[in-house]
Order: C-alpha cells, then structure tokens, then sequence
C-alpha cells in the first residue's frame, strides 16, 4: 500500500513562489506516473501537472510557465515549483501516483491559499 504525503501548502501573495512536495512510500515509486491535480472552491477536481515515469512532463493551460513539476526518484519524491501564483491558484493541492489501471493512489492534500 502506497502512501502519499504533500507538504508545503501555505499562505502567500500574489506574485509570490512556493514549493509543494509530495513523499511516497514503498520502492516502485520510479514506474509511476506521478501528478498533482488541485480543487478551487465551488469547482471541480483539474490536472495541474504530471510527470511520466519516463518524466515526460504536462500542464494545464493555466500554469503553463508558471509552475514546473519535477520528481527525485531516489528520495521517492515529486514537487511542484510554483511562480507567479495567482488567487486563482488557490486550492487544495492533491499528489496523485498512478500506474496502469491498478494503481490510484491519493494523497490528502495541502492547501494552497493566494491572497492579499
């Protein structure tokens, strides 16, 4: 059993920066395909970004060049560097590792909150 466990999740300004880690437990954590997904208040869950074991990387439209995902496979971490952050970024941040149809594994999230 995969455990997930975000950290970094605070309270910021816009324009402001902040690094959101993800720790994974176990020892397959190089194979999975790992992203953060986030969920806005009154909205749904939405893809944030995601790194592919082969870390082929993907963003949403709304933080392309804003936010970098990224992974350390020996510590068995994946983070999300973000920049520029908007009111519109604030959510909770949720790590997701997956692999097939037979690995779904949620982490409970961090929240992420940008205001002035």
């Amino acid at each position: 059993q995969v455990q997930l466990v975000e950290s970094g999740g605070d309270l910021v300004q816009p324009g402001g920066s902040l690094r959101l880690s993800c720790a994974a437990s176990g020892s397959r954590f190089s194979i999975y395909n790992m992203a953060w997904h986030r969920q806005a208040p009154g909205k749904q869950r939405e893809l944030v970004a995601s790194i592919s074991s082969t870390r082929t990387t993907y963003y949403a439209d709304s933080v392309q060049d804003r936010f970098t995902i990224f992974r350390d496979n020996l510590e068995n971490k994946v983070f999300l560097q973000m920049n520029m952050l908007k009111p519109e970024d604030t959510a909770v941040y949720y790590c997701n590792a997956r692999y097939g149809v037979t690995v779904d594994y949620w982490g409970k999230g961090t929240l992420v909150t940008v205001s002035s």
